[in-house]
């Protein structure tokens, strides 16, 4: 039996004194330091210089709910756990030089889903939610293909394909989740992963489907990820989880169909068949990982039949994809961080945050910095805070201890509180209510971390977290109203961009620009 993420729940009891914080000493000290290191931030930016040639590669990195409270905590979690204050790190992303807002709206919400933030991103185009890649004035749950395909809106990974340039998906969630999905297909439900998600009389081939069927150039030279089951016919049972099947009612199996659409192709599911891959002898590789998504990186250790990180499947697609002399257009993201946050598990965010700057500096270590636009962005943010006044070095994930103070700060109620909190999700802690005790926990095997009773033993107010250790991985940070999934942000996210054309990230931008930005670079030709 495949592992399963420990059940996260609130009661773990901290033997160490709550009042015990680590000292640090990290970064500039004395008010000479500060200056001169203001002193070399202005000569750095001073020294810039534009690079306005053509891109041969694009590296585009999506941490899927990555909003700039989850950046900040990530770094400062990163630096503790290295040993220093925190405050100083500096995540991989964030040493480059070029920055700008995104504006995450979708055309028809304030507050958007991953379909058509990730529509914007690679067609150029907004859309509505839960679309990939069709214009908005496609109807929700259209089932007529022909219609479908008359709102079509190319991607970049399209774009490119026909171009003759190499192409690759990379994702920790399923390959057929809406971030991926938005690069190679089109659909008006993002639910409609496999052939079993899709309603009686439509006519729109499954996303799985799709990328098997990819019509442009040779073909997705890559695509990593997890959602095996959308791709397996339900005679088959499973490679790893033996008592348990593929979905597909169609009895196709879409891995064969791989291995028999593209020459020295390969599929793998597991560590091993990973590691065993020759890029120099691999054009076309399909890595399916597990059924649904894959394990939170602080999980995926006891994964059973072992998963690549985010860094080796990045790794290992730039080895396969950099073949091609005319370059490749690669799309990595971590999909997890979005799931941890719905689940209000600000630790398993972080850490998978922490795993995406890891794939990002592998990245730019493996390219040449003059012919490789990188970018790396969120599709949206969440409803995650950093709050209250912590000294310099306290814990990010603990409770807060101010400046020049000995105990834990309290709030009105005379209670210790965290650093990091949500405004709304499943580690609500009010007064308890039936409606609330009833609410369904997040179907859907891994989709979420799966935690019983999540309002038990609250009956008023706070509770006293004085001997609670809040650092635990499988604590739930506190929301103040009380939903089953914690929900998207929709303030401004982050672009970071470093190579060619990178200067044109600047101001406040509409997400869609990201799209245009790639095209220019790689000189693709939006054409219908």
């Amino acid at each position: 039996m495949k592992s399963t993420v420990t059940a996260i729940v609130r009661g773990v009891i901290f033997l160490i004194s709550s009042t015990t914080v680590a000292a640090y000493a990290a970064g500039p000290t004395t008010p000479q330091e500060w200056f001169t290191a203001g002193q070399h931030a202005v000569e750095q930016a001073a020294s810039l210089t534009r690079n306005t040639a053509p891109a041969k590669n694009v590296i585009f990195f999506v941490g899927d709910g990555m909003g700039i409270s989850t950046i900040t905590a990530a770094r400062i979690l990163d630096g503790q756990q290295r040993g220093d204050s925190g405050e100083e790190n500096q995540l991989s992303f964030e040493k480059f030089p070029y920055v700008a807002l995104s504006k995450t709206y979708s055309a028809n919400q304030q507050t958007p889903d991953s379909a058509p933030t990730m529509t914007a991103m690679v067609t150029g185009v907004k859309t509505n939610d839960r679309l990939i890649s069709v214009d908005q004035f496609v109807k929700l749950g259209e089932l007529n293909g022909e219609i479908i395909k008359q709102h079509h809106l190319k991607t970049v990974l399209e774009m490119a394909e026909e171009k003759g340039l190499s192409t690759g998906v990379v994702s920790t969630a399923r390959i057929t989740h809406a971030t991926p999905a938005a690069c190679y297909a089109h659909i008006s439900d993002r639910d409609w992963e496999g052939d079993s998600n899709l309603p009686a009389g439509a006519t729109v081939p499954d996303i799985a489907r799709q990328l098997i069927e990819f019509p442009f150039g040779n073909g997705l030279e890559v695509a990593l990820g997890g959602g095996r089951e959308h791709f397996l016919p339900l005679s088959l049972n499973d490679p790893e989880d033996a008592e348990k099947t593929g979905s597909r009612k169609d009895e196709r199996n879409l891995t064969t169909e791989w291995l028999a659409k593209y020459p020295r192709s390969a599929f793998v599911w597991n560590t091993t068949g990973f590691a065993e891959i020759n890029p120099a002898t691999t054009d076309h590789l399909l890595g399916l990982f597990e059924r649904s998504h894959l394990e939170f990186e602080h999980d995926r250790p006891h994964d059973t039949g072992g998963e690549p990180s985010l860094s080796e499947m990045t790794a290992k697609a730039i080895a396969i994809l950099r073949k091609n002399k005319k370059g490749f257009f690669l799309m990595v993201e971590s999909g997890r961080i979005d799931h941890a946050h719905h689940a209000g598990n600000a630790y398993r965010a972080l850490t998978d945050t922490i795993e995406l700057a890891k794939a990002v500096q592998l990245a730019k270590d493996s390219t040449n910095p003059r012919d490789t636009l990188i970018i790396v962005t969120a599709d949206h943010s969440h409803v995650f805070s950093i709050a209250g006044y912590p000294k310099r070095g306290n814990p990010i994930l603990g409770k807060v201890m101010e400046a020049n103070k000995t105990e834990l700060a309290r709030d009105l109620l005379g209670l210790p509180y965290t650093t990091l909190n949500y405004a709304n999700g499943p580690g609500y802690t009010g007064e308890s209510h039936d409606a609330a005790r009833k609410e369904p926990v997040p179907p859907g095997p891994k989709s979420f971390p799966h935690f019983p009773d999540r309002f038990s033993g609250i009956t008023n107010g706070r509770p006293d977290l004085t001997n609670v250790d809040t650092t635990d991985p499988q604590y739930l940070q506190e929301a103040i109203v009380p939903f089953a999934m914690e929900t998207h942000g929709g303030e401004d996210v982050a672009i970071f961009a470093t190579g060619p054309h990178a200067h044109l990230f600047h101001g406040v931008q509409e997400q869609n620009m990201i799209a245009h930005v790639m095209m220019k670079a790689l000189r693709l030709s939006p054409r219908k």
